[in-house]
């Protein structure tokens, strides 16, 4: 069943491993996607399945992929053949005096359902800023705006956020009862995304100040 605030949930989407870790909440699902910059996109495509590492934006409750006009996979997918769309952020690493509880923490989402072609044109703008926005928050504003005969060569991709789930772990190891007393160090080792120092294209002709969306750049919580 699904309402306004959470998704749909069937027997392909239901969690059966640590389903306590598990939510349908759509505040929480939106959160890790907008967070996230790389989804894994599957599918079967003449029996062989295909897992593809793919950038992606949200928009309300839809997620845009986008590529070349002659791309394989994308022709694929608008054929309307099942797809598992997943993202997962690394937390840290969640070191136990065992080797068999050693983990991860992490929040992740999987989501079920068909894409769609995008052909209107002002349904691809609203997907590319979409997607643009998900790399860089305010680039839209920044950068020169598709031209017609980018967007000729850009098929765009509408996926709906109906069914799935998120799945988190936090918090520190789980050891079993009589090994809290072995003499060996436990705990956590966050780890997050760090943006280095910006790089100057050789190529600019002049001195340009770097925007503050860049200088500032993070991804967080």
């Amino acid at each position: 069943m699904s309402d306004s605030h959470n998704l749909q949930v069937t027997k392909r989407s239901k969690i059966k491993r640590l389903p306590k870790r598990g939510s349908q909440e759509r505040e929480l699902i939106y959160n890790i996607l907008d967070e996230a910059l790389i989804a894994h996109v599957g599918f079967i495509s003449d029996t062989q399945p295909f897992v593809i590492p793919m950038a992606y934006g949200r928009e309300g409750d839809r997620l845009y992929l986008h590529g070349s006009s002659v791309s394989r996979l994308l022709k694929t997918l608008q054929q309307g053949v099942d797809v598992c769309f997943t993202v997962t952020l690394l937390d840290g690493l969640v070191i136990a005096r065992s080797l068999f509880h050693h983990s991860m923490n992490y929040r992740s989402v999987v989501l079920f359902g068909k894409a769609k072609l995008v052909e209107s044109e002002t349904e691809k703008m609203t997907a590319l800023r979409a997607f643009t926005e998900q790399m860089i928050p305010r680039r839209w504003e920044d950068a020169r705006l598709p031209n017609s005969q980018e967007l000729k060569a850009t098929t765009v991709l509408s996926f709906p956020i109906e069914e799935g789930s998120a799945k988190v772990r936090t918090g520190s190891p789980s050891d079993d009862a009589e090994d809290y007393a072995l003499p060996i160090w436990a705990g956590e080792l966050p780890l997050e995304i760090t943006p280095g120092v910006l790089i100057r294209d050789p190529k600019l002709t002049n001195e340009i100040t770097p925007s503050s969306n860049l200088t500032n750049y993070r991804r967080g919580k």
